[in-house]
């Protein structure tokens, strides 16, 4: 248990530090604006620096480096239905924007490792702005929970509260949330 506080800790003082130097935005709980990206599923700002949503299209990759993101964050498994991150890897490179995969299932052993992989993704400023996505928005949405409560200093209320609007509807991952933040001394 040690461990998971000292790598918390760990966490904490990373996004400390970027908020001392200015990169980081953190916003009270809104209603997130759900934008029309073409290609982009379900796709929602929910601060000036982080989207979150679905699968992308290789144009909508095009399309987010122009609107300003630097780096996409997939949450998607190579061997789930729809997913290429071979094809959505070559459109990130030709496009110039920096693809960070970090394949989630919430039912693999590793899970809470590869949220621990995500948190240190969106505290590093060199990856922002990111769009966050798995297929449909779900795991996106309760990675950015667990984002608002483990680096933000939300309330788990107050990202519970949240997450809808961000698009998390499913039970199962909400309990994950739950689950990893009580595991991390957060509940």
């Amino acid at each position: 248990m040690s461990g998971v506080k000292e790598h918390a800790a760990r966490l904490r003082a990373l996004f400390a530090r970027a908020v001392l130097i200015g990169f980081v935005a953190v916003l009270p709980a809104q209603q997130t604006d759900k934008e029309a990206i073409a290609g982009a599923t379900n796709y929602r700002r929910v601060e000036p620096l982080f989207a979150c949503g679905g699968a992308v299209t290789p144009e909508a990759v095009t399309q987010l480096k122009q609107i300003g993101f630097t780096s996409i964050i997939n949450l998607r498994t190579p061997d789930e239905a729809g997913a290429n991150v071979p094809v959505e890897s070559a459109a990130a490179k030709r496009a110039g924007i920096k693809l960070i995969s970090i394949p989630f299932s919430a039912r693999a052993p590793n899970a809470n490792e590869q949220v621990d992989r995500f948190l240190e993704a969106v505290a590093d400023p060199a990856n922002r702005p990111a769009y966050i996505h798995c297929a449909v928005g779900q795991r996106a949405a309760m990675m950015w929970m667990i984002k608002r409560v483990m680096l933000d200093g939300w309330s788990v209320e107050k990202a519970l509260a949240e997450a809808p609007s961000v698009g998390l509807t499913l039970a199962n991952l909400r309990q994950f949330a739950l689950d990893y933040l009580k595991a991390h001394d957060k509940q």
